[in-house]
């Protein structure tokens, strides 16, 4: 049957697969798919479960410190025209200097709490006739330190991603800051190795040592392979391991190492990720492809 480009680029949507594997699935389904997103995963090409259907998020991500205590915020709109508006943006301010104030234990805390008498149910849905586009607070994290350290605060793009840092030993705020403007660049997932989920380290086991038999490669050698590529993936999700974005000869720890520092934690947020429909240039990539 003849599979047209909106179902591969459905299929595409939902599972992040390259657009040739997709239509070679749907070939292979008869159109159906349901089974052509078993077909990928099956065959280890999909590369994670992703809904067509995920809902476009705006807004910003903002930081604020005060003394020994900071936050980061993610508070969503609907459009990005909104999230210039100067309303929006005072609002996201007041939201986050309140829960600087409060700490609330969790979303749902923030907003049954009260600014001033009035809750924060009451003031978002205030602000969403007044602005005329949903608005949500979607998370948010707080942060401490001691007078010995220091936040490091950085944001890209105005606020499409924000990231805050907890770095050790100094109070140097400008080392701290290297660091966030690293994470926002290389987006780890983790501080050391030491963080990282057995289970999700068996995972990444499993799925290596099947690629590498799918390969080809040999069993007597394939464990070894594995170690050395797990070992290589560490070195992509833990932040002490990465190359430093600003001086790929040393790793980010060997430059705190230099510092006389050390990092406790971090806050990534990228604005809308996980919910985000990510719009790509489909006819761009056909073009790509045929030109091959």
């Amino acid at each position: 049957m003849a599979i047209s480009a909106k179902l591969v680029k459905e299929l595409r949507d939902k599972t992040g697969a390259g657009m040739m594997d997709c239509k070679k699935a749907l070939v292979e389904t008869d159109g159906d798919i349901d089974k052509a997103i078993d077909y990928l995963r099956e065959n280890g090409i999909a590369k994670a479960a992703k809904k067509a259907d995920r809902i476009a998020a705006e807004g910003a991500v903002y930081i604020a410190a005060e003394g020994n205590e900071a936050v980061i915020v993610e508070i969503n709109a609907e459009t990005d025209f909104v999230a210039r508006n100067e309303s929006f943006q005072e609002l996201v301010k007041k939201i986050a200097a309140h829960i600087l104030a409060t700490k609330p234990a969790d979303v749902e805390a923030l907003y049954n709490s009260e600014i001033d008498g009035e809750t924060v149910t009451s003031i978002m849905n205030n602000a969403v006739s007044t602005i005329g586009e949903n608005l949500n607070i979607r998370r948010f994290a707080v942060e401490t330190k001691t007078d010995n350290d220091s936040f490091g605060q950085y944001m890209h793009m105005g606020g499409r991603i924000g990231v805050l840092t907890v770095v050790e030993g100094t109070t140097d705020e400008t080392i701290a800051k290297d660091v966030a403007m690293h994470a926002a660049a290389l987006n780890p997932k983790y501080v050391s190795r030491d963080q990282v989920d057995q289970a999700e380290l068996d995972h990444e086991r499993e799925v290596l040592r099947q690629q590498a038999l799918n390969e080809g490669k040999p069993e007597k050698i394939v464990d070894k392979m594995v170690e050395g590529r797990v070992r290589k993936y560490l070195e992509e999700i833990c932040i002490v391991d990465q190359p430093f974005v600003k001086d790929s000869d040393q790793t980010v720890q060997q430059y705190l190492d230099s510092k006389n520092a050390s990092i406790r934690s971090f806050v990534r947020y990228e604005l809308g990720e996980g919910i985000e429909k990510r719009e790509e240039n489909f006819a761009e990539e056909v073009l790509g492809q045929v030109k091959k």
